[in-house]
């Protein structure tokens, strides 16, 4: 299946910093090292970090958000995707913008790039960032006569998509798997350890261990060593 975006722009939109690892890290690199001459780049709506505090204060974590930024680079280029736009939304707190505002950014960079694919957030995650992400993404690909966006696929986030209630009827369901290396698996994990306020120790969903873990598991269930997964939301072909 990684044959089917050779060729092509593929536009990640994510909330957070750390997300375009999480969800595609592995993918990202075995497309980038395995010359499908794809072109990337990855939109980050939020800042990522102010929600630590009980109030939004960007003043006091400005040098913390001049890190985070810093570490944006650092895990790309252990990825090696192309490009990346950076924006500063609140932290965890998505739902106090107007989702047009959201929506707009997510339009001005598809008329940037004209992505053929969009990878971006799993609807369902508990995370109130990813789900909005999502809904600008699929607002902003309304299917009409002119929309050059053909693919939609959304991907799990470790410690945001898991963690939904049992009872919700969002889980996430992949329909879709990519097969990584190893290689491309170690890739992802030293971009992560790259987020000096997001890498975290085992038995944590982000932590080295667990993420080679989550790749094992979704291996197994293809029959392969590594994979990671994703669901097709839209596909016109």
């Amino acid at each position: 299946m990684l044959e089917s975006l050779r060729n092509k722009n593929l536009l990640i939109v994510v909330a957070h910093p750390d997300d375009e690892l999480l969800g595609l890290g592995a993918t990202m690199n075995c497309l980038i090292k395995g010359n499908y001459n794809v072109n990337t780049h990855v939109v980050i709506l939020g800042e990522g970090i102010t929600s630590r505090a009980k109030s939004r204060n960007t003043e006091m974590w400005k040098k913390e958000l001049r890190i985070h930024r810093e570490n944006i680079r650092s895990a790309q280029k252990s990825i090696g995707y192309h490009s990346h736009s950076i924006y500063d939304f609140p932290d965890n707190r998505f739902d106090t913008v107007a989702l047009l505002d959201i929506i707009k950014v997510v339009e001005k960079e598809k008329q940037k790039f004209q992505p053929d694919v969009i990878f971006t957030h799993h609807g369902g995650d508990v995370n109130i960032d990813h789900q909005r992400t999502f809904e600008s993404v699929i607002t902003s690909c309304r299917p009409m006569k002119h929309e050059k966006v053909q693919t939609i696929i959304t991907f799990e986030t470790p410690s945001g998509t898991e963690w939904r209630a049992s009872s919700d009827p969002k889980h996430f369901i992949p329909n879709l798997f990519f097969k990584v290396n190893e290689e491309n698996v170690d890739a992802k994990i030293k971009g992560m350890e790259s987020y000096e306020f997001e890498r975290r120790e085992y038995p944590h969903p982000r932590s080295p261990e667990a993420l080679k873990i989550q790749a094992q598991r979704w291996g197994v269930s293809i029959g392969t060593d590594y994979a990671e997964a994703f669901q097709i939301i839209r596909s016109i072909n």
